[in-house]
């Protein structure tokens, strides 16, 4: 699929798997300078390239569970979801829970995106729908 690196960001890699096995491509920072998220606050971080994905597919942005573990920062909207028809320049908005404050430098590994196919529905509309054993048991229903 075509990935479009933005002007000024040569030095930032493009999205890659970091092993054989990975689901996800590591997404790198492609700020100016050091940004600081301090606690409780969140920004959104660019990331210096834009995707053509095709028709039927998403790309969506994860978080990266070191920074969670080890820092207490992730992602606000997880997954954030990419549209096949989206073609301006993909940002990240982390947010630190953590209790120091998080630099972000440029180059940095801020995220993850993995690539999907999606499955579009027609609403069929109905009086009714067929009944379950669980019903419309929801929220804590199981125990």
């Amino acid at each position: 699929m075509p990935i479009e690196r933005l002007d000024g960001n040569e030095d930032i890699p493009l999205p890659s798997y970091m092993t054989g096995g990975s689901a996800g491509m590591d997404i790198f920072a492609a700020v100016g300078k050091e940004e600081i998220i301090h606690p409780g606050e969140r920004m959104n971080i660019p990331t210096g390239f834009a995707v053509a994905l095709s028709a039927g597919y998403e790309a969506q942005i994860r978080p990266r569970s070191g920074l969670a573990i080890k820092n207490g920062v992730t992602l606000i909207n997880s997954p954030g979801t990419i549209d096949a028809d989206y073609r301006g320049e993909i940002g990240v908005v982390m947010i630190n829970h953590g209790k120091e404050p998080f630099i972000v430098r440029r180059g940095d590994r801020i995220a993850q995106m993995v690539i999907n196919r999606v499955c579009m529905v027609i609403w069929d509309s109905s009086e009714h729908l067929d009944q379950t054993s669980r019903g419309n048991g929801g929220f804590g229903h199981t125990g």
